[in-house]
């Protein structure tokens, strides 16, 4: 019995080109077009309840069988996404953190991804603000120079320059919460802007549309409440982000049992899979880079490959139609 599964993994899907933000690097709508076709082709799409059939039921997967998902309830899902999956009669599952639906705030991962985008075209400006920032809350927050967190952090990857690691790892990982959200906040008002609970409404979908994908066959996962480094809480906070998490499903009308979550920047520890596993989950999925292993010992560490990794994963010499996404 098969039991692979080829998750793939979205985020923004849009024309970047006639938006305000060219500088998010997301997948181009006939981009997405083109993949879905190369898959359609290749492939045979599977549902989410296909997968936990497998697991559970020990129903037969196909030997090619691929998982669409979308992370993060941007409003390309629904505009962009949501259409053209219906019209070829193909499931998605979407994965939203409920706060940006329920409290129209901006969650700090994409606060960050529009700063740079704001200012991809004098990085060395940004660099200069978020060091003046570091100054300013040096004294406060105890931090360490300017030198120090530049020579650390700042190391090219496949995906971005040193300069883009910089701030990324900095704003997102290594300074305390605190004054993590200091820094963030102070130069999103800066580079995009003074109102956020507009420009969430803009980035992000509501529970009307939530809850259209849902009557028309779409497929809503749990994705944290505050989109947090999951692995990083105490088991009470865990408890909490999981506990509001079922709520904000159960209030658009998704699934609470034998539910499926996606891990906030694909982490996890034992504690926080034991509470899934109380509250009815029954499989998880990180951003581990491999195809999927639908077994019972994996069911809630399931890999999945971003849109950037698909082709050289899974096809090696074809060309490239995806852009590198954040």
């Amino acid at each position: 019995m098969s039991q692979k599964v080829t998750v793939v993994m979205y985020h923004y899907v849009r024309e970047l080109h006639f938006t305000r933000y060219p500088g998010i690097r997301g997948l181009l709508t006939s981009q997405f077009k083109k993949q879905l076709a190369y898959l359609n082709q290749h492939y045979t799409f599977v549902t989410i309840e296909d997968c936990l059939n497998n697991l559970y039921e020990d129903e037969d997967l196909p030997s090619n069988a691929c998982l669409l998902t979308f992370d993060d309830a941007y409003i390309d899902h629904f505009l962009t996404v949501f259409p053209i999956l219906e019209s070829n009669r193909i499931q998605g599952s979407f994965f939203p953190p409920a706060k940006v639906v329920l409290e129209n705030k901006v969650l700090d991962v994409n606060k960050i991804h529009f700063i740079i985008a704001s200012a991809y075209k004098c990085i060395n400006k940004l660099i200069s603000d978020v060091n003046a920032c570091l100054n300013k809350y040096r004294s406060k927050f105890q931090l360490n120079s300017n030198s120090y967190y530049y020579s650390k952090l700042a190391i090219k990857n496949r995906f971005d320059s040193s300069e883009i690691v910089y701030i990324k790892s900095l704003l997102q990982m290594e300074l305390e919460e605190k004054v993590r959200k200091l820094i963030i906040n102070e130069l999103f008002k800066k580079y995009v802007t003074n109102d956020e609970e507009s420009f969430s409404r803009e980035l992000y979908m509501d529970l009307d549309q939530m809850k259209c994908m849902l009557r028309n066959g779409m497929y809503i996962g749990g994705h944290g409440y505050q989109h947090d480094w999951l692995d990083k809480l105490p088991v009470e906070k865990q408890k909490v982000e999981i506990n509001e998490t079922l709520t904000f499903l159960k209030k658009i009308g998704a699934q609470t049992k034998d539910w499926a979550m996606a891990y906030p920047y694909g982490v996890y520890n034992d504690s926080l899979i034991e509470i899934l596993k109380k509250n009815d989950c029954a499989l998880a999925f990180t951003t581990k880079v491999d195809i999927a292993n639908l077994s019972k010992e994996n069911a809630f560490t399931l890999e999945r490959l971003d849109t950037n990794d698909f082709p050289k994963t899974e096809i090696g010499k074809i060309n490239h139609w995806t852009e590198k996404i954040n």
